[in-house]
């Protein structure tokens, strides 16, 4: 059977609360197991925030001239 796909929040949302849960739990075998899903958790992060930056350089390269007039406007210079 294929995994369910998570998206970006839902992965952080459950990682947050598995960190929450892991720094109050006292049962070794019960904490191993969320360890392991925290980093499959944290690997799903990842992968998405390496994909979203791809993506925002692939954007920045098609319009590079956008680019400049973003940095021209927040140095305050005018062109």
């Amino acid at each position: 059977m294929a995994k369910k796909q998570i998206n970006f929040q839902a992965a952080y949302g459950e990682l947050e609360q598995l960190v929450g849960t892991l720094e109050t739990m006292e049962d070794l075998d019960a904490s191993i197991e969320l360890y392991e899903k925290g980093l499959e958790l944290i690997a799903v992060c990842q992968k998405r925030l390496s994909e979203i930056e791809n993506k925002v350089t692939e954007i920045r390269e098609k319009y590079p001239a956008g680019e400049k007039a973003l940095s021209v406007e927040k140095s305050g210079d005018l062109v």
